[in-house]
């Protein structure tokens, strides 16, 4: 009697369990599960992210990684004293991360924004905060995606390169500036003051805003950061590896490995490899030339992805390519353009808190979207490493003075072996 009972509840263990699956497989096929796995982290493969299925979601949309954190930031203690963070890139990691979530606070917690005075700007400026200026400017929206925040009653328009959280006695603000027009709005937050106790632990180091100066250029980039020293690294330049091992890279971040294809060689180093859904050329230099040739879905089922889903998607696969193989460097979000039809996201090499040039001013990687998928991708693998050796420049004053205004530290990447800063 015992040996029946349990083979009943056997079985109906087994009915259950049959039922589930039946349920679970029906509701995917629905769709019924949809919104529930658009709140998880996306765990599917590269190639799935390229059809747009980019995935990983907050309740109102993708959910964003920083695709460029600052290039400098400027933490300004109680007595008006600066320490910036600029050319040491591990340091300036370091110091995002702790104050990242001051921002986040700040922005999350912000009133109605009012249009204020550059005067005032700048008065706050050099009180207590934490100031942070991106090389190149990012839309508002996009960067909340990257705090994972949100500051509706901020214009979403607006391309930020400078924002600042100040530290009053009680509240914080919050200010940044619309890089198009130059405006500048404030707000207040709920944000603590207490946030500026967890930055005590960084001591001026003479660090000074361009318009603390007396130079008369100083107005035509007035936020630019002024360090002191003068030396910066010499870098080695070089392939990331041969034709066969970029190629191999970029099938095996891109999803084709377990794919049929066939690679025939061009001569002089160059590799083209045609897939079924796909051709992909490498020449002698490292760039690599993605197509996919596999036609659209219908216009039904192609995804929609605003902005920072598409930086997001093209961050990905860039991570997996040229930024898993480019040495001491890193690339940056540089760009979102429209052009032909196409939305292009591109991406450029920084490396000692410089910009790297590369040869006919061509992008470290440039990802095209068409109908939200991505249609075609140009890489250019590079490695950069410190060869130990320093360059003195002139002093970054005298750098703004001949400049006339804004400059930027920078090294150029023709091909050869070893590349100096510069002043550009």
């Amino acid at each position: 009697m015992r040996k029946a009972k349990k083979v009943v509840e056997a079985v109906k263990t087994a009915l259950i369990v049959l039922l589930a699956a039946s349920a679970l497989i029906l509701g995917w096929r629905t769709g019924l599960f949809n919104d529930l796995f658009r709140t998880v982290p996306f765990f599917g493969s590269v190639a799935e992210l390229m059809w747009g299925a980019a995935a990983s979601t907050e309740a109102d949309g993708i959910s964003l990684k920083e695709a460029a954190l600052p290039l400098y930031i400027v933490v300004t203690d109680a007595a008006g004293g600066h320490y910036g963070v600029k050319y040491d890139t591990d340091m300036r990691s370091a110091v995002y991360d702790r104050t990242s979530s001051i921002l986040n606070e700040a922005l999350g917690s912000a009133s109605e924004p009012r249009e204020i005075s550059e005067a005032e700007w700048r008065e706050a400026l050099l009180g207590p905060g934490v100031f942070f200026s991106y090389m190149k400017p990012v839309k508002l929206s996009v960067l909340e995606g990257w705090l994972k925040t949100r500051a509706p009653l901020f214009p979403q328009d607006v391309s930020v390169r400078n924002i600042f959280v100040a530290f009053g006695k009680d509240r914080s603000k919050v200010f940044l500036q619309d890089h198009e027009s130059g405006l500048i709005y404030g707000a207040d937050t709920a944000s603590s003051a207490e946030k500026a106790q967890e930055l005590e632990i960084y001591s001026a180091n003479d660090a000074m805003f361009a318009f603390e100066t007396n130079i008369k250029a100083s107005e035509n980039a007035p936020y630019a950061l002024i360090l002191n020293g003068n030396e910066h690294p010499d870098i080695h330049a070089g392939p990331s590896g041969s034709s066969e091992e970029v190629l191999n890279a970029a099938l095996e971040a891109l999803g084709h490995t377990d794919e049929v294809y066939a690679i025939q060689p061009e001569g002089d180093g160059a590799l083209r490899c045609v897939g079924t859904q796909f051709n992909i050329s490498v020449d002698s230099r490292g760039c690599v030339t993605y197509r996919r040739t596999e036609s659209l879905p219908p216009v039904e089922e192609r995804p929609t992805l605003s902005e920072g889903e598409m930086i997001e998607t093209a961050r990905v696969i860039i991570e997996n390519t040229v930024g898993a193989m480019c040495g001491n460097a890193e690339v940056f979000f540089e760009s979102f353009e429209y052009n032909a039809g196409y939305f292009s996201v591109c991406f450029g090499y920084s490396i000692a808190g410089g910009r790297v040039y590369l040869h006919d001013d061509v992008n470290a990687a440039r990802v095209n979207f068409l109908s939200g998928i991505v249609r075609n991708i140009e890489l250019n693998f590079r490695n950069y490493s410190y060869t130990g050796e320093y360059t003195r420049l002139l002093p970054e004053r005298q750098a703004l003075a001949a400049a006339g205004g804004e400059f930027m530290l920078c090294y150029s990447d023709t091909g050869a072996e070893s590349m100096q800063p510069f002043w550009h």
